[in-house]
């Protein structure tokens, strides 16, 4: 009993961290144009998400975010190419969540991409840039073996765009 009890308390502490930016889906297809999914799971310190910055490493080829009724929408550019993304000026309450998508078309080559990402709250600043397994991991995707006419949005044939 006594070790349950420590247990529910440390999992408890550490609650508030547990739901943070992540991916809807954590794979894609290396190489192919794919809808990648930034989901906000709470507010930082029980107040609601005022802003949400995604960076676009490098290897991202292009990125195209999709507009949110109530957000205005920014896109930093370095080098004719995205390289941040940022949805500002609505309002998420702290304890509800919602997505975020950028179509984009992934590196070529399989391995781990990560998206550092920093979530503003009306009271405070969420920087999740660290590594996986941090208290702030930044959202990674894993792009698994694929080719350039790979597509992973079905029904849809990017080769034409």
């Amino acid at each position: 009993m006594r070790a349950e009890l420590a247990l529910a308390f440390l999992l408890a502490a550490v609650a508030p961290a547990s739901a943070h930016v992540t991916l809807a889906q954590p794979s894609a297809k290396a190489g192919s144009h794919s809808v990648v999914t930034f989901r906000i799971g709470h507010g930082c310190a029980d107040s609601p998400t005022t802003a949400l910055r995604i960076e676009i490493p490098d290897s991202v080829a292009s990125a195209n975010p999709q507009p949110k009724p109530g957000w205005t929408l920014t896109i930093d550019h370095a080098a004719q190419r995205a390289s941040a993304i940022t949805w500002s000026g609505g309002s998420l309450p702290a304890d509800e969540f919602d997505e975020f998508a950028v179509m984009m078309k992934l590196p070529a080559d399989a391995g781990t991409v990560t998206f550092p990402a920093t979530q503003t709250c009306a009271k405070g600043v969420e920087h999740w840039s660290e590594p996986k397994g941090s208290t702030h991991p930044a959202p990674a995707l894993t792009l698994t073996p694929g080719s350039d006419m790979q597509d992973s949005m079905p029904g849809m044939d990017m080769s034409k765009h």
